[in-house]
């Protein structure tokens, strides 16, 4: 049994937002992980007393409690319960109703003798590696399928030169359109972790026969930069350099990237760092 994780702020200067954490029973015969990624709020606040990392900590610990211990529920009735339990401890103080109340991307696994179940709501990944080294990934990758009036904004900031004044105007209109996607009803946008228990049924669930998974790693985006940003090869190729150097390797790599193209005109991102976890596990 081996399990390897390695977390980072973006800014040593703000808390990490986001979280990892495992389980593995004495008996030895399975265990769970958990990996969120806290959406950072916008300057006007979230309606929260809190703050994002007490809200990935309390949701990240709930989700691993009832991971480990109720094995009679799916992953799916797992991430309700712990969501709706992190609702009730902030709902007297703080406003669950404002669109960005404290919410995060949620990656969950566990596995016994028998199977592995998976489960991942929006852009943090997860990947599975077989018996034979074959990497299959696990993507919401709803957010990469904005309607076109979004994206032609993103592109539209993207062609502004970085010192035009109108590309702060321009990339505050495309935040607001990205924004009203989130977690929208009628199915055109994307969806996180907030105070809702019911978006629990749209992430992508599977389970696979034990003997299929070798291992598994899941990454927040601040990692995956490494093969989404900065194309630096592939999910199988991600895979095999944390096996191989480690997950303090990749995050090592993924900074280098990222000072080097510090204002994003090679790689368009949101911010420079972002805040950075690896979570490997090999059953055994």
């Amino acid at each position: 049994m081996r399990i390897e994780t390695v977390t980072e702020p973006g800014d040593p200067g703000r808390p990490n937002e986001d979280h990892v954490s495992a389980v593995l029973p004495a008996s030895g015969a399975g265990g769970a992980v958990v990996l969120l990624d806290g959406v950072t709020p916008p300057a006007g606040g979230d309606g929260c007393v809190h703050g994002v990392p007490w809200f990935t900590a309390r949701l990240g610990g709930a989700l691993l409690e009832l991971s480990g211990s109720r094995r009679d529920l799916t992953l799916t009735e797992c991430l309700a319960e712990a969501l709706a339990r992190t609702a009730g401890a902030h709902r007297q103080t703080c406003d669950l109703s404002h669109p960005r109340t404290p919410q995060s991307t949620v990656v969950a696994a566990r596995w016994d003798e028998q199977e592995v179940e998976h489960l991942v709501l929006s852009d943090s990944a997860l990947l599975l590696e077989s018996p034979g080294g074959a990497v299959h990934p696990v993507l919401d990758n709803r957010l990469d399928r904005l309607p076109p009036d979004v994206t032609g904004l993103r592109d539209r900031v993207r062609a502004l030169p970085r010192d035009a004044p109108e590309r702060v105007t321009a990339a505050a209109e495309y935040a607001r359109a990205v924004e009203a996607l989130r977690n929208a009803p009628d199915g055109r946008g994307f969806h996180t972790a907030a105070a809702d228990p019911g978006v629990a049924r749209l992430a992508l669930t599977g389970r696979t026969p034990r003997s299929g998974v070798r291992a598994l790693l899941a990454v927040t985006d601040g990692a995956s930069r490494w093969v989404e940003t900065f194309r630096l090869g592939g999910w199988a190729d991600l895979f095999a350099l944390v096996r191989a150097d480690g997950a303090a390797t990749l995050l090592r790599r993924v900074r280098e990237a990222e000072s080097a193209d510090p204002e994003g005109a090679r790689f368009p991102r949101g911010k420079c760092h972002d805040d950075a976890t690896v979570l490997l596990a090999e059953p055994g």
